[in-house]
C-alpha cells in the first residue's frame, strides 16, 4: 500500500466533510471544495480522521489512494487556512494594481496587461512590486501565479521579469568579443 495513502488526515475543528458514492466535498471558512471519488479507493471518516484504502490489490488502486490523500488533504487545509503565492515584479517601471477581481499588470509591454482572477481566489498587491495570489485551492491559487509569471518570465541577462517571491535567476554573462 502507498506510505502516502496509509497516513490518515486529520479533520480540524470547524470544517465539515460530506462523503457520497460520487464525491466528497469539504466544507469551512474559506470556503467548500468538492472533488470526484475513483472507483478504486475507499474512503472512511472515523470521527475527525479520514482515511484511504484501495479497493484492490493493482498498482493503480494503490497510486490512486495516495494520490486522492494527498489531494484531500490539500482540500482541508486550503478550507481552514488557505494557500497563498507571492510574486515579485523586477524591472524599470514595472508595476502591479489589484482592482477587485482584476490585476493590471504594466510589465514593459505597449499595453497594460489585465488578469481576472476567478471566484474564490483573491489578489492583493501590497505594493507595486508585489503580487499575493490567495485561496482555498492549492491547484488554481499555482496555476494562477504560474499564468501571471508567464506574461513576463525572469531573463536571464538582466533578470527583468515576474518571478515567485523564493526564486532564484541564474545571471548569464553576455556574450564576449
Amino acid at each position: 500500500m502507498s506510505r502516502i495513502g496509509k497516513m490518515p488526515v486529520a479533520v480540524p475543528q470547524g470544517v465539515d466533510v460530506a462523503i457520497t458514492a460520487e464525491q466528497i466535498t469539504v466544507k469551512g471558512g474559506n470556503g467548500t471544495l468538492s472533488r470526484p471519488l475513483p472507483t478504486l479507493v475507499k474512503v472512511a471518516q472515523e470521527g475527525a480522521t479520514l482515511t484511504f484504502a484501495p479497493t484492490d490489490a493493482s498498482a493503480a488502486a494503490n497510486a490512486m489512494s495516495g494520490t486522492l490523500r494527498a489531494l484531500v488533504a490539500n482540500m482541508v487545509s486550503g478550507v481552514s487556512k488557505g494557500f497563498e503565492k507571492k510574486l515579485n515584479l523586477v524591472g524599470v517601471g514595472f508595476r502591479a494594481q489589484a482592482q477587485g477581481q482584476k490585476l493590471n499588470l504594466q510589465i514593459g509591454f505597449s499595453h497594460p496587461v489585465v488578469k481576472d482572477m476567478p471566484e474564490g481566489i483573491k489578489v492583493a498587491t501590497p505594493t507595486q512590486t508585489e503580487i499575493v495570489i490567495s485561496g482555498p485551492d492549492r491547484q488554481v491559487v499555482g496555476q494562477l501565479a504560474a499564468e501571471v509569471r508567464a506574461f513576463r518570465p525572469p531573463e536571464p541577462y538582466k533578470g527583468k521579469g515576474i518571478r515567485y517571491a523564493n526564486e532564484r535567476v541564474v545571471m548569464k554573462e553576455t556574450k564576449k568579443k
